[in-house]
C-alpha cells in the first residue's frame, strides 16, 4: 500500500539525537535519517540545509537559505518529492525551503508564511498548556511521540490554484511541556507541508455541479406540471439536459440517442450543433459497424476519441469533430441510450470528462425514464378509470334495455310510441359503444358514427392531396375514410415505412405532391419524426400532424418537429372531427 505520509529528511548534528526525532515525527511523516552535512564553504552560493541541534543565526525573511555546490542528495530528496517543503522559527521567519516551495507566487508565499506564524502561535500554545491542537490532523495530537499540527485548505491569489498545506511543530517543546525535550520556547520549529490539489478541488467541484444538476433534472413545479402535457413536460426536461451539459462538459457538438429495445436502433432524441446529415445515420447497439455509439451502446463502456481521423470506429461523413466522448445512459445497469459530446479540438476530452460524463449520463437516463413513467402511469391510469367506468355503467344499461324491451311489447301497437322506445335503445346501445371506445384509448377514436355520415365535401379539403400514417388499421381506414367523405385524396399507410416511401416516390417521380402528412409517433418500423423529417426533405413547406396515445412519446418526436415546424399533435383518444379541424386549419395557411 503507498505511503501517503509528506517526507521528511533528518539530518544529524552535533547536541542531536536525529533517531530520536525520527520517532516523534514518523506517526505525521516518511522520516530518512540522513548524515551529518558539511558546512558550507566560500565558495558555496550560500548556506546549507537547516541540521537537527543547530539554529540559524541569521534567518532570510522568506529566502531560501541556499544550498551547497552540487546540491547534497538530500536536498535533491526534498526537490523531488512533489510536494512544497519549508521550515520556519516559531514567529513566522523561514528558514529554509524547497524549490517547489519557491516557485510559488509572492501572494501565495506571503498567504504560507502567515500560516505558519500564525497557525505555528496556536500549536505552539495548546501545546504549552498541554491542549489538543485545534483541527487536529486525527491521531496526531496529544499523543507520545507525535508532535502538534492542522491541516488546512489555500487557495492561491488569483484563484487558479488549490493547496493543502499540513502545519506541525518539528523541533524540541519548551522545557516542562508534555513530551518536551531539552531547549527553549524559542527553539520550536515550525514545518510546512504544501500539495498543490487543484486537479482534484477542480474535479470536486464539477462533480458538486454535476451533482447540482442532476437534482435539478427532477425539479418541476408541481403548479406548472399540471399546466403542461407530456410533451411539454419532455420539452422541459430537454431544455435542461442540453443546458447543463454545455455548462459541465464543454462541447461543440451535442446528442443522445435512446435504445429502441424492438428494434436495437439508437434512436436521436435530443441533437445540438450537428449537422443535418447526422440523422441520416441508422445507428444500431452492435460493437462492429456502428461507430462509436453503436459500440458504447452494445458493449455498456464508455469511449474516449483522441482524434477522428485516425479512429477506425467514428463514423465517417460526420465533418467538423476532432475529438469525442461517448458515456452509455444506464438505468440500473441496463443501457438505455448513449451520450455523445464531441469537440472542434483534438484529445478535448480526458478521464475525468469521462467520469463526469458517466454521473450526469446517469442522472439523465433517471431522469428520462421518470417522465416515460409519467406518461405510462397517465396511460394506464386513463384506461383503468374508463374500464371501471365501462364497468359500472353495465349493469344499469342492462337493466334499462330490458326495461325498455318490456315497454316495446306493451306498445307493439302503438307505431309512435314503438319508435320512441327503438330510439332509447338506440341510445343505450351508442353509450355502450362509446364507453368501450374511450376505454380502449388510443386504439381508437371518438365520435366516429356521426363523422362517417358527414359526406359533404368541403372546399378547403377538395382536392388536397393527404398522406396518412399509422400502424393501427381501424385508426388509418376512419381517418382516410372521413378525410374522403370531405373530399381530400388520401393515401393510407402502413406504418413509417410506407409513408417515407411514398414521400419519395412522389418527389423523384414528381407526383402531385403531398399538401398535409398526418402521422403516429410510435410505429414499429419508423417514429413519427421520420416520417416528419422525410416530409420536410422533400417539401419544407409541408404541414405535418403527429397523433400519439394519451401523450405518449418514447423518441421524443414532439419535441423534435416542434423545433422544426411541427405544425399540431393530437393525443389519442381524440373526436375525429377535431382532426377535421385541425387538418383544415393546417391548409388554410397553404
Amino acid at each position: 500500500m503507498p505511503d501517503d505520509r509528506p517526507k521528511i529528511v533528518v539530518f544529524s548534528g552535533e547536541g542531536a539525537d536525529a533517531s530520536r526525532l525520527k520517532d516523534r515525527l514518523r506517526e505525521l511523516f516518511d522520516v530518512t535519517v540522513g548524515p551529518v552535512e558539511r558546512q558550507a564553504g566560500a565558495g558555496d552560493q550560500g548556506v546549507r540545509p537547516l541540521v537537527a541541534g543547530e539554529r540559524q543565526d541569521k534567518p532570510t525573511n522568506g529566502a531560501t537559505l541556499g544550498r551547497t555546490e552540487g546540491p547534497a542528495w538530500s536536498v535533491s530528496l526534498l526537490n523531488s518529492i512533489g510536494e512544497g517543503v519549508a521550515l520556519y522559527t516559531r514567529v513566522g521567519e523561514r528558514l529554509w525551503a524547497n524549490d517547489l516551495f519557491n516557485g510559488y507566487d509572492a501572494r501565495t508565499a506571503e498567504l504560507l508564511n502567515v500560516a505558519a506564524r500564525e497557525v505555528g502561535s496556536e500549536l505552539i500554545e495548546h501545546a504549552r498548556l498541554g491542549l489538543a491542537s485545534p483541527g487536529a490532523v486525527t491521531g496526531t495530537a496529544g499523543k507520545s511521540g507525535a508532535e502538534p499540527s492542522q491541516r488546512l485548505e489555500l487557495t492561491s491569489a488569483d484563484g487558479s490554484r488549490y493547496f493543502e498545506v499540513l502545519v506541525s511543530l518539528v523541533a524540541p517543546t519548551f522545557p516542562g511541556a508534555p513530551g518536551s525535550a531539552a531547549g527553549t520556547e524559542q527553539d520550536q520549529l515550525v514545518a510546512l507541508v504544501i500539495r498543490d490539489v487543484t486537479a482534484a478541488n477542480r474535479v470536486r467541484l464539477r462533480m458538486d455541479a454535476i451533482d447540482r444538476a442532476g437534482a435539478e433534472l427532477f425539479t418541476l413545479d408541481a403548479d406548472a406540471v399540471r399546466k403542461l402535457n407530456a410533451a411539454e413536460r419532455l420539452k422541459v426536461l430537454e431544455d435542461k439536459v442540453v443546458r447543463f451539459s454545455r455548462d459541465l462538459l464543454r462541447f461543440d457538438h451535442f446528442a443522445i440517442r435512446l435504445l429502441d429495445a424492438r428494434s436495437g436502433r439508437l434512436e436521436l432524441v435530443i441533437k445540438v450543433g450537428l449537422p443535418s446529415e447526422y440523422e441520416a445515420f441508422d445507428i444500431f447497439a452492435k460493437p462492429e459497424g456502428n461507430g462509436i455509439s453503436g459500440y458504447v451502446a452494445a458493449t455498456g463502456k464508455s469511449y474516449i476519441c483522441d482524434d477522428t481521423s485516425k479512429d477506425e470506429l467514428f463514423l465517417p461523413g460526420l465533418h467538423g469533430a476532432r475529438s469525442s466522448l461517448t458515456v452509455p445512459l444506464r438505468l440500473h445497469d441496463k443501457v438505455i441510450g448513449i451520450l455523445n459530446i464531441e469537440s472542434q479540438e483534438e484529445a478535448a476530452f480526458d478521464d475525468d470528462d469521462r467520469q463526469l460524463a458517466e454521473i450526469f449520463a446517469r442522472y439523465i437516463a433517471m431522469a428520462v425514464h421518470m417522465q416515460e413513467n409519467l406518461v405510462v402511469e397517465r396511460t394506464t391510469t386513463n384506461l383503468s378509470v374508463s374500464g371501471r367506468v365501462e364497468g359500472e355503467l353495465a349493469e344499469p344499461l342492462a337493466d334499462i334495455v330490458q326495461q325498455v324491451e318490456f315497454l316495446h311489447q306493451v306498445v307493439a301497437d302503438d307505431p309512435t310510441t314503438s319508435a320512441h322506445v327503438a330510439r332509447i335503445l338506440r341510445d343505450v346501445e351508442a353509450i355502450r359503444s362509446r364507453v368501450r371506445d374511450v376505454a380502449s384509448g388510443p386504439q381508437t377514436l371518438l365520435g366516429v358514427e356521426k363523422a362517417m355520415e358527414n359526406r359533404t365535401l368541403d372546399p378547403i379539403l377538395q382536392g388536397r392531396r393527404v398522406l396518412v400514417a399509422d400502424d393501427q388499421p381501424k385508426i388509418r381506414q376512419i381517418i382516410g375514410s372521413v378525410l374522403r367523405n370531405r373530399g381530400a385524396r388520401v393515401t393510407v399507410c402502413n406504418g413509417g415505412g410506407e409513408a417515407i416511401k411514398a414521400l419519395e416516390t412522389a418527389a423523384i417521380e414528381q407526383e402531385v405532391p403531398y399538401d398535409l402528412v398526418v402521422s403516429d409517433i410510435r410505429m414499429p418500423d419508423h417514429n413519427g419524426y421520420e416520417v416528419f423529417a422525410s416530409a420536410k426533405k422533400y417539401r419544407p413547406d409541408i404541414p405535418v400532424i403527429l397523433m400519439t396515445g394519451f401523450g405518449y412519446d418514447p423518441h421524443h418526436s414532439i419535441v423534435r418537429a416542434s423545433q422544426e415546424g411541427l405544425q399540431s399533435v393530437l393525443f389519442k383518444p381524440f373526436q375525429i372531427e377535431q382532426l377535421v379541424d385541425t387538418v383544415k386549419k393546417a391548409l388554410k395557411g397553404k
